[in-house]
């Protein structure tokens, strides 16, 4: 039996407090895609981190074995060296830098002391063409769509004779056409003798890809599945995720009366200055009273700058139309009007936009809402603000050891939490929710979907923009769909399937 590439043995490394990983094993067959799997937390991206040399040989118990050989990884630079390359979800490429510049960033190839320019582009694009990429290697990363990034991001790692690739989460913001671009080229790395350990919450596309399966729950390696004989679906997947099954991952909502019209957006036009292009072209939509109103498309449509355009147009568009609240036209210069007006929105990029990480619970809780807690007027009263912490931390279940936890502490499904009840703090009566379950896993989804059902319930409105189709489909009463900008359909959701909205999508 041939020696495995990667094999970790008894893996714990603790943190202040936490245990991370407790005594986790996990074994890699080379040439193979071996998918990681399990909730937020519970210790996928630690466990990475030990691997690649983060947290150095030293800070975690346990032992790790490359090609049967003892690994003692001190830096980053270390496990690089041998042969291990991590591509994380957010992309370590320097946007103003040409794409051969990022490829070989850190290892140039060299003339003496001077970098030999025609023959770093002339390895480039050998590179490009092996990850199945046609962009002109000059050209500056920032001009790159995400997922051109990506498969430069694996370039880069190639440049490096990398043999063992670990993606995290590669797929969470590509559309369905560069997610397939990006299995089919992981497929034929494969061939090439090139071992891939990917991350990842959709269940679909591990089902898809993984020859093996490894899930982790609370820090504990639960099972490794064998895909090639048929021990992977849905159901498994989920049971040993979160411990329990879940028969219906989008949750049953009371069946309300829906009301009337209460936000109405007509004839929006938006035009960015600085992509020289107009990016909303006469969209008209509204909202009715106790209903969660979908808007999809593919990436790129205008599906958040439609929100951003609205919630106080941060991103400095220009903007023609008209917004009605209640009947009453508006329009909001900052979000602080929007606030006023009973709006809130939680951003897709939480981590970017939502939150401020550095700070704790409590403060990102409040911070939207302050008023709400000043004591004569102008100091903030910390009994009322612990107090309204901990009630939002109980009535959402945000699983942190203290409201004074530092958000950047927390999983993505809890950080999404916090991101909820910072909105929730300000008492809206419109909630715009732009990709509420994007990098949380399946026990976190049914969470969310769960406080969104519960929203509408006590008399909320819910704008939900999704690329996920089965959620706009299950969790939604009515769908709006925009291709380029524009609305091409308007369905109610029990009259819809994917087939359909597809093709509104691709018009």
């Amino acid at each position: 039996m041939s020696v495995p590439i990667l094999e970790m043995k008894n893996i714990t490394k603790q943190f202040p407090g936490v245990k991370a990983l407790d005594d986790v094993s996990f074994k890699v067959e080379r040439a193979q895609i071996h998918c990681l799997v399990g909730e937020n937390g519970a210790g996928k991206s630690t466990l990475m981190k030990v691997l690649s040399g983060v947290h150095p040989y030293g800070s975690y118990e346990g032992e790790i074995y490359l090609d049967g050989e003892l690994q003692t990884y001190r830096s980053v630079y270390d496990s690089e060296k041998a042969g291990i390359a991590v591509i994380y979800q957010e992309l370590a490429l320097v946007p103003e830098m040409m794409v051969y510049e990022n490829i070989f960033l850190g290892h140039e190839i060299r003339s003496g002391i001077n970098v030999d320019i025609n023959e770093t582009i002339r390895q480039t694009v050998d590179l490009l063409k092996k990850v199945r990429l046609e962009v002109n290697p000059s050209m500056k990363i920032k001009h790159l769509g995400i997922g051109k990034q990506q498969l430069v991001e694996i370039a880069k790692a190639l440049s490096r004779k990398a043999r063992l690739l670990v993606l995290d989460e590669p797929t969470s913001s590509l559309n369905e056409t560069d997610s397939e671009n990006l299995f089919f080229l992981l497929r034929e790395l494969k061939k090439e003798g090139v071992t891939s350990i990917l991350i990842s919450h959709k269940l679909q596309e591990v089902m898809s890809v993984a020859d093996k399966v490894t899930i982790l729950r609370d820090g504990q390696s639960v099972i490794t599945l064998n895909n090639n004989n048929g021990e992977v679906n849905e159901d498994v997947l989920i049971k040993n995720m979160v411990g329990r099954s879940i028969e219906n991952i989008y949750p049953p909502r009371e069946e309300l009366p829906v009301g009337e019209v209460i936000f109405e957006v007509r004839n929006w036009n938006a035009y960015d200055p600085r992509l020289e292009r107009q990016i909303l072209k006469g969209v008209n939509i509204n909202l009715k009273k106790g209903e969660i109103l979908g808007i999809t498309g593919l990436m790129g449509a205008g599906r958040t700058e439609l929100a951003k355009s609205i919630f106080g147009n941060t991103d400095g568009y220009q903007i023609e139309g008209e917004i009605l609240v209640n009947g009453e036209p508006v329009r909001f210069s900052a979000p602080s009007n929007a606030i006023k007006s009973g709006l809130a929105y939680v951003t897709e990029d939480r981590k970017g936009n939502g939150l401020i990480l550095i700070q704790d619970v409590k403060t990102n809780i409040t911070i939207a809402n302050l008023k709400r807690i000043l004591n004569r007027g102008f100091l903030i009263d910390e009994n009322a603000e612990i107090r309204d912490a901990r009630e939002y931390r109980e009535s959402l279940d945000i699983r942190t050891p203290s409201i004074n936890q530092l958000v950047l502490y927390l999983s993505g499904g809890n950080q999404q939490k916090v991101s909820l009840a910072k909105w929730l703090y300000v008492q809206p009566e419109i909630m715009i929710l732009d990709e509420p379950t994007r990098g949380i896993d399946v026990g976190a989804k049914f969470e969310i979907f769960t406080i969104m059902n519960q929203m509408v319930e006590q008399g909320m409105s819910i704008i939900m923009i999704s690329s996920e189709l089965p959620e706009i489909l299950g969790m939604t009463d009515r769908i709006y769909v925009i291709s380029e900008g524009v609305v091409t359909g308007e369905l109610m959701t029990k009259e819809a399937d994917q087939e359909i909205i597809m093709r509104y999508a691709t018009m």
